[in-house]
């Protein structure tokens, strides 16, 4: 089991370096470049100290003024190339690393919008923005150190095949310890890069408990639950304590000999090419370039050192984003897609209609259903009868196990998402209202609409009125969740956003339950004109918003066991009765308020 989990890492982390390589090779050009200015920076480093050794030996050594001088011209010259290929080989890097970063946070947030419900029930909210935001940055931080890292390796061959010519024993004595170093850097990689995963995950979790608590602060402020989410923050911040404090304790041990060994070096080079100079062997010029050489290799060992460590928390981050990458959607459109018919007029039909949430159990179990073109069809039913679930499946948020939905005689499966979801208009129980504007956020799915279209769809909705008398009419920022207004004016504005694009089919999951009993009949009275010829779908518990449907069809197990009117029902089904009065019960309930 533990040589199987640890084949399963190593495979995870090839797939991570295979992403940062796609990354790369996207932008070849500017990645060549970078490298390019900085072997170009390379090449001036190395020319400097043979240069400097040259204005020793042949100007200051002999006294020859003019050659000293001819000599320090011609490392001003080198000077400026190196300032220009230093520039060059930055901007190359931070763009590189920009371009990048916004490509693929742009990449994964498009994918996350592509990937099902199913998905999203599953997935942290706060892990999905870690991979978007910290995962991402550290892919950034490693593709900016690449041009730098690059130039550090030339300069480190450079500077190495140099020294072999001009002294093989010199050379031997400031490169003997790269090999431990290398050694070294291998072991470091090896046992940092698991731990790295397990500080990006714990970061996701962090991200989390944050993102629950400031998003549900109603909830916690309601039950006073303060002290235990900042348990639970604290949980979470020694996780991620503990794995990073184990990640610095290896870079404490790995780093430190990065700059370590170049030191040694420079102590044997002076004590053995000291000897080589008073014996004759070696000129004083030499001895100096060689220190300077020396001098060279600390800045680029501890770049590549850096590399190293960094590239490990790059991996860690490039595998869990592949592996978000991979998920593939499982509610896509046709590869064959059909059309709605034109004069269609929204009837919806379950043929024999099954659907179980993973590998659960049947929440539809052979439901037979028909919305007639126009007609108001309410669905009532207990707790987990799979009335939310009827809802669902007619846009496709999920797709049926088994059976038929179909809308204007055409299966779903067989349409674009794009076209299904814009002849059916949702109004969801949990109203959602984005940071905007309310003409935006009653635009939202049709951005391109009119003035004339979204005071329409206000006025269909009954929100005309107080969305005129806000401070800037449409233009009012309703702020984070829409918190700024009540929640009937939260709900109507749904509903006007669900009605804009004139849908064959409205949908109203529970669009009431959470507006106050003394407002629904506002909120009533906008449903009614909007229903009015279209079919709609009522998902229901209050007798007053079931009593806007022309019919009510009870859902137990998944069936339905009684078909009729409200009032109908209301007389001659005991169990209508009972599922309507344990609704009431449950709306006496204390709740928290919002």
């Amino acid at each position: 089991m533990a040589r199987r989990q640890i084949d399963e890492e190593k495979l995870a982390r090839r797939a991570g370096w295979r992403l940062i390589f796609r990354l790369l090779l996207a932008h070849k050009g500017w990645l060549a470049f970078g490298v390019g200015a900085g072997l170009v920076w390379t090449g001036a480093r190395v020319v400097i100290p043979l240069l400097t050794a040259g204005a020793v030996d042949n100007g200051i050594m002999t006294g020859d003024t003019a050659t000293a001088l001819t000599y320090a011209a011609v490392i001003v010259a080198v000077g400026v190339v190196q300032v220009i290929a230093t520039g060059s080989r930055r901007y190359g890097a931070f763009w590189l690393a920009y371009r990048t970063e916004a490509e693929l946070r742009a990449r994964l947030f498009a994918h996350f919008q592509r990937l099902h419900f199913a998905f999203h029930d599953e997935a942290q909210t706060g892990d999905l923005m870690a991979r978007t935001n910290t995962d991402i940055l550290q892919i950034n931080q490693t593709i900016t150190m690449l041009p730098f890292s690059m130039a550090a390796i030339t300069t480190m061959i450079a500077v190495s095949i140099v020294m072999f010519i001009q002294s093989w024993t010199l050379a031997l004595l400031a490169l003997g310890a790269l090999p431990f170093l290398n050694v070294t850097a291998t072991r470091f990689a090896t046992r940092v890069g698991p731990i790295s995963t397990q500080l990006q995950a714990r970061l996701g979790d962090l991200t989390t408990v944050v993102e629950e608590s400031v998003a549900g602060v109603r909830a916690v402020k309601g039950f006073g639950a303060e002290q235990e989410q900042i348990d639970r923050l604290d949980v979470a911040t020694d996780n991620v304590l503990d794995r990073a404090l184990a990640a610095a304790k290896l870079r404490a041990g790995f780093l430190p000999l990065v700059d370590f060994i170049p030191s040694l070096a420079l102590v044997a080079v002076l004590w053995y090419g000291g000897h080589l100079v008073v014996d004759g062997q070696l000129e004083v010029g030499q001895l100096v370039a060689y220190n300077l050489f020396i001098m060279m290799m600390i800045q680029p060992i501890r770049v590549v050192g850096q590399l190293v460590a960094q590239a490990a928390r790059a991996v860690a981050a490039a595998t869990r984003i592949d592996e978000s990458l991979r998920a593939d959607p499982q509610i896509v459109d046709p590869h064959q897609p059909h059309n709605l018919p034109e004069d269609g007029r929204g009837e919806v039909r379950f043929d024999q209609v099954t659907f179980r949430y993973g590998d659960g159990p049947l929440v539809l179990d052979g439901l037979d259903l028909t919305l007639r073109a126009g007609e108001a069809v309410a669905v009532v039913g207990a707790t987990a009868s799979g009335k939310t679930t009827i809802a669902r499946v007619i846009p496709r948020l999920y797709d049926v196990s088994g059976g038929r939905v179909l809308v204007d005689g055409v299966d779903v499966r067989e349409l674009r998402l794009a076209e299904l979801r814009r002849s059916v208009g949702i109004v969801f129980e949990e109203t959602f209202l984005f940071t905007s504007t309310v003409r935006e956020n009653i635009a939202f799915a049709q951005p391109d609409a009119t003035m004339e279209q979204v005071r329409r769809a206000a006025r269909l909705a009954g929100a005309l009125e107080f969305i005129e008398d806000l401070p800037d009419g449409f233009e009012t920022e309703i702020g984070e969740h829409g918190y700024s207004l009540s929640g009937g004016q939260r709900q109507r504005v749904a509903i006007a956003r669900a009605v804009l694009a004139e849908p064959r089919v409205l949908i109203l999951d529970d669009a009431t339950s959470s507006v106050d009993p003394t407002k629904e009949h506002e909120i009533r009275a906008a449903l009614r004109e909007v229903m009015e010829g279209r079919t709609t779908l009522i998902i229901a518990h209050r007798p007053a918003t079931i009593a806007l449907a022309d019919r009510v069809v009870l859902l137990e197990g998944g069936r339905i066991v009684a078909d009729g009117t409200h009032a109908g029902l209301l007389a001659s089904d005991e169990r209508y009765r009972q599922v309507l009065a344990s609704a009431a019960h449950m709306e006496l309930a204390p709740v928290v308020p919002s």
